[in-house]
């Protein structure tokens, strides 16, 4: 198989940096972004040579766009381009503040909306690319309400996703758009919460499906060999997302028992 060449954005730790070693054990070239200078730079150097860190925050269009050009510079193309950014929160609805939801929307919507603006124009002119923006499942149903705004903006993104796989279906064909959604995954994302994570009332509920990051990426590396529009990385949640919308007031009176 040929070696492809990858972007990933949020790639300092989580699904961002498991997606990175995993694909770099199979030789694919890499062009890691995130604000974390550190923890990026340790992610790529176990990813070998034929990776390359990108210092970026991909909140700042400009800074997007650059890393689209430091890897067009550095490998002559961009197959794959994975928005992964994203950043929890821990507020419900009623205590959010404007630069709550603004740092919501800014990291885990506008962020991958600038990704797409900036590699689109690329995948055009060549004819072909794939696209994938890591969304969550909470994006589809609302497992903790006080990840309120994340949810918000995972489903604006979600709605971004399917609107651009449209806009391009008839004129560029070999142009895919991916979503992706995971469940909960047992990375940092909880500590580096905006506000923390608190504990539900009761405990966690039992049944929540759990992945580990490179559960995750093992999902998205299928992905990329095997395209299609959307994919939840467990099965389970699915069929969960199947019975919260065949009975949404029954699936939440459950949720609150």
């Amino acid at each position: 198989m040929t070696a492809k060449v990858v972007v990933i954005t949020g790639a300092s730790g989580g699904i961002g940096a498991a997606l990175a070693r995993q694909l770099a054990g199979r030789g694919d070239k890499l062009v890691l972004g995130a604000r974390r200078e550190a923890e990026l730079k340790q992610v790529a150097q176990e990813c070998g040579a034929g990776t390359l860190a990108v210092v970026a925050d991909v909140t700042r269009r400009a800074e997007v766009e650059r890393l689209r050009d430091e890897a067009l510079r550095a490998f002559g193309r961009v197959d794959v381009w994975v928005n992964n950014a994203g950043r929890g929160i821990g507020r419900q609805v009623l205590d959010l503040t404007d630069g709550d939801f603004d740092e919501m929307m800014a990291v885990n919507a506008k962020s991958a909306l600038y990704g797409m603006q900036a590699i689109l124009p690329y995948f055009k002119e060549r004819g072909e690319g794939h696209l994938i923006n890591v969304s969550s499942a909470l994006g589809r149903i609302p497992f903790a309400p006080y990840r309120s705004a994340y949810s918000a903006a995972k489903a604006a993104l979600n709605s971004l996703t399917t609107n651009l796989r449209l806009d391009l279906r008839r004129e560029y064909p070999n142009i895919r758009v991916s979503l992706v959604m995971p469940p909960t995954v047992s990375s940092d994302f909880a500590r580096n919460a905006l506000h923390g994570t608190p504990v539900p009332p009761g405990g966690p509920r039992p049944g929540i499906v759990v992945q580990t990051p490179a559960e995750v990426a093992a999902a998205i590396v299928a992905l990329i060999d095997h395209p299609q529009s959307e994919l939840y990385t467990s099965p389970e949640t699915a069929e969960t997302v199947a019975r919260y919308y065949a009975d949404i007031y029954a699936f939440e009176e459950g949720m609150g028992r």
